[in-house]
């Protein structure tokens, strides 16, 4: 997916979190940013140097890892970080001495002699975002960082970020689709639908701009259909965004709105699933600026109930 002009500022010290769904050109970003890819147009700076004239002096400055951890799986992790210290230019002993302490810092001291391939998801990770680490680079670009990964291997992850943003000041560039990575992480958060930004703020900015409760109808079978003309006349209503089979309300008071949801369908007949209510969430934002929920959203929403129970 080609972006289509973006325009976006990331400060120094900053986790800046790129939110959207596959294929909406996050990859491209960061791949233009971190000069594996040529802008065909516009202009573009990452730690003050030009992306179309100083491609040399940007990776020198810059850790990435991508989707795909390009990792030997015969190596050790300790031969893995030591080699990737004499790749980006470090004495023999500077690179021993790095890879000891990205070990260190990622938590795989214990298996820094054991072979990759031996290590799980969670650990390639891991291991990958030392590799990145290793010349000290002033910014650091994770794409996707915790695609794929288990609940537990993702927070272990988030850890990490947040450690080498708030002890080392490290800039961080994350790009994700997953909601609560965006909230729990970031400073700033865009949000990227077909190529474009189509909000950007703080997690909180965000949220605040949906500036209402939000209230949740399921319904079985065809139900959406019967009951959107019903809840579009409904008092305190702002907005509708019905679903395949869902009716999202962002209401005045969500408590009151509830009961007169309860009150206008079953008046009509029309059997619910679940109606829920809550306050506004990421999931809520995206719904709105871009008229869909984000991928996957719905699922890291019943794991998170599950996980309460």
């Amino acid at each position: 997916m080609a972006v289509a002009g973006i325009d976006l500022e990331v400060e120094e010290g900053q986790v800046f979190a790129f939110l959207g769904p596959n294929g909406a050109g996050k990859t491209t970003t960061v791949r233009m940013l971190t000069t594996l890819l040529r802008p065909t147009s516009g202009r573009a700076s990452v730690a003050g140097l030009d992306v179309y004239r100083q491609q040399h002096e940007i990776r020198r400055s810059i850790g990435v890892a991508l989707q795909e951890a390009g990792l030997d799986a015969l190596a050790t992790g300790r031969e893995l970080l030591e080699l990737q210290g004499k790749l980006c230019g470090l004495s023999s002993e500077t690179s021993r001495r790095r890879a000891g302490e990205m070990l260190d810092l990622v938590g795989l001291t214990d298996a820094a002699e054991r072979q990759v391939k031996t290590y799980s998801g969670g650990m390639k990770r891991r291991l990958d975002l030392a590799s990145a680490l290793v010349h000290e680079p002033r910014i650091l670009f994770l794409d996707e960082p915790t695609e794929g990964l288990d609940p537990a291997s993702r927070q272990s992850v988030w850890q990490e970020v947040q450690r080498l943003n708030q002890q080392m000041g490290m800039t961080v560039f994350l790009t994700t689709h997953y909601l609560e990575e965006a909230d729990r992480l970031a400073d700033r958060v865009a949000i990227i639908d077909h190529g474009n930004i189509v909000a950007e703020g703080t997690p909180a900015e965000l949220k605040a701009t949906i500036g209402t409760d939000v209230v949740t109808v399921a319904f079985h079978d065809s139900g959406v259909e019967a009951a959107k003309p019903l809840l579009a006349e409904m008092p305190g209503l702002r907005e509708m965004r019905p679903e395949a089979s869902s009716v999202t309300l962002f209401v005045d008071n969500g408590t009151q709105a509830v009961a007169q949801v309860i009150r206008i369908l079953d008046g009509a007949g029309i059997e619910m699933a679940q109606v829920a209510v809550a306050h506004p969430s990421l999931d809520e934002v995206f719904l709105k600026a871009t008229g869909s929920r984000l991928e996957g959203a719905e699922t890291a929403r019943e794991e998170k109930t599950d996980g309460n129970r």
